[in-house]
């Protein structure tokens, strides 16, 4: 059975309120102009230090946002989200299969651990892959070469599945079966330009393919 790399944010849970408003927060605090909820859904998914250094120009008002955004999201952004619909019923079915489960994430390690317990699908699990608070390991690519490494995984008979850009190259990347989801926050372009070997509407839907 393919061991299974999943993302978390807009794969296994939908974020977005969390995310977006703790971006807020942090853009008001430097006195700088906050797009809408709606605005900022592009920042969900890929590493945090990237987007803040679109929104506001340097590697440095970058790091200091970062900083004052997990002010906001370590106590109450981090738990303005919700599983997917569909999401414990598919993870349920393929553990039921003996599969070895992985979750594989740009969001630092110690809030995605949090994440997990908090909904309860920690048992689905054998262990969440995260960045460190300094950044390392927030590239995918990175992440998932160590995450293989750590598991003990054969990339070849491997599959990860995601919902951005950086899920599909991080998995092509590495060698492994690239899936993404069009639940979540990339678009069915952005996938499949990505690299991604199939793309799957639901999360019911992933179980057709997966072998």
């Amino acid at each position: 059975m393919n061991p299974i790399y999943f993302d978390l944010d807009g794969t296994l849970t939908n974020p977005k309120p969390g995310i977006t408003r703790s971006i807020q927060y942090a853009l008001r605090k430097l006195d700088h102009e906050a797009p809408s909820e709606d605005e900022l859904t592009w920042c969900i998914g890929p590493p945090l230090h990237a987007s803040f250094k679109k929104l506001l120009g340097t590697d440095a008002l970058a790091d200091t946002a970062i900083l004052l955004y997990r002010e906001r999201f370590a106590d109450i952004g981090l738990f303005e989200n919700e599983v997917y619909p569909g999401i414990e019923a598919t993870l349920s079915a393929l553990a039921g299969q003996d599969r070895r489960l992985f979750v594989a994430t740009s969001k630092p390690g110690v809030y995605a651990e949090r994440i997990i317990d908090h909904f309860k699908l920690r048992g689905y699990f054998e262990r969440v892959f995260g960045s460190e608070l300094d950044g390392t390991r927030s590239d995918k690519t990175e992440l998932l070469g160590y995450a293989l490494k750590a598991a003990q995984v054969d990339p070849a008979g491997a599959i990860m599945i995601g919902d951005r850009s950086h899920d599909m190259i991080g998995a092509r990347g590495n060698g492994l079966t690239a899936i993404g989801v069009l639940y979540g926050y990339g678009s069915k372009d952005e996938l499949l330009a990505a690299g991604a070997h199939q793309v799957c509407a639901t999360p019911q839907e992933l179980l057709d393919h997966i072998a």
